[in-house]
């Protein structure tokens, strides 16, 4: 037997409008191909689906095993075409995120609710467990973005700009520190510096100040969590180097120092990496402008 999305519909409009002519209406047909149809299918089933004595007409017991078929596939179908149809349209779609950067969290939140207001249909999530492997989750489509600061070369992917930012000295009220105006690679090898738990290769401190100059601080702390080193730096239990965006609360905090990196100004820009199909789509667009425009509204607080 051979059954068609088509038969389903028939099946639910026949039982519906109680007989062909009005199904006819409803499925757009005449009601001569609607009865030959019909008369096809039957003729595949080897059984009558429906008791024409009756007014309105029935389904048999064979129909209404059809139409009870139906009435779980179809409404699945519908709901698979309007899917589409949004795809299409842009208005519907997924967005999954990966994060390379433990700050990024402080704007990034700010950006999303702004972002769902105006797309409530996308679906979106954050994949933190994917930090390590951001971009390899994004060619396998595991996810949609990934925020780094370290754009690379990679076949099908692009890197939308987003900001730029100054990585910036923290550190507490009492530290010696305070005393200067421009923290140096050399004033860190009697601090504990105090870092988020990633590799010294995504770490501005390192690969824009002390690698460079091959400086190593009295030691290293790494701590999960932006407030709890914070705490940390407020009780001078080490200092640390956070984006400007993230200090933007503190600066009139009497407990904490910032200070800028020198000698040279350190200026950092955070990317969004993209699948190239994916780029030009309304809500991925929408999304890369919010995040270029929200966070500098941050970082001027």
């Amino acid at each position: 037997m051979h059954l068609e999305f088509r038969h389903l519909r028939t099946i639910r409009a026949i039982h519906q409008a109680g007989g062909l002519a009005r199904a006819a209406d409803m499925l757009n047909m005449t009601q001569s191909a609607l009865s030959h149809q019909v008369k096809g299918l039957e003729d595949q089933a080897g059984i009558e689906l429906f008791v024409r004595r009756s007014k309105p007409l029935k389904l048999s017991a064979a129909g209404m095993r059809m139409l009870r078929l139906a009435e779980r596939i179809l409404p699945e179908i519908d709901a698979l075409e309007e899917e589409f149809r949004g795809l299409k349209s842009g208005k519907t779609g997924r967005l999954h995120i990966a994060i390379e950067c433990h700050a990024c969290f402080e704007w990034l939140f700010p950006v999303l609710e702004l972002f769902r207001r105006a797309w409530p249909e996308v679906d979106v999530d954050i994949r933190a467990g994917l930090a390590f492997g951001a971009l390899p989750a994004l060619m396998r489509e595991e996810v949609d973005l990934v925020i780094s600061s370290d754009p690379v070369k990679l076949d099908g992917v692009i890197f939308n700009p987003l900001f730029d930012y100054h990585p910036v000295f923290v550190g507490a009220a009492g530290n010696p520190l305070a005393a200067k105006e421009v923290v140096e690679a050399e004033d860190f090898r009697d601090q504990m510096l105090i870092t988020y738990p990633v590799s010294r290769d995504k770490l501005d401190v390192f690969t824009e100040l002390l690698t460079p100059a091959k400086v190593e601080p009295r030691g290293t702390r790494q701590v999960e969590l932006t407030a709890v080193i914070l705490m940390l730096v407020a009780s001078d239990r080490g200092v640390s180097v956070l984006p400007d965006w993230v200090l933007r609360d503190i600066k009139s905090n009497a407990d904490y120092i910032t200070r800028p990196l020198g000698p040279g100004v350190i200026t950092k820009r955070l990317y969004a990496a993209t699948r190239d199909e994916d780029a030009t789509k309304p809500f991925m667009a929408h999304f890369l402008k919010l995040g270029r425009s929200e966070p500098v509204k941050l970082q001027r607080g």
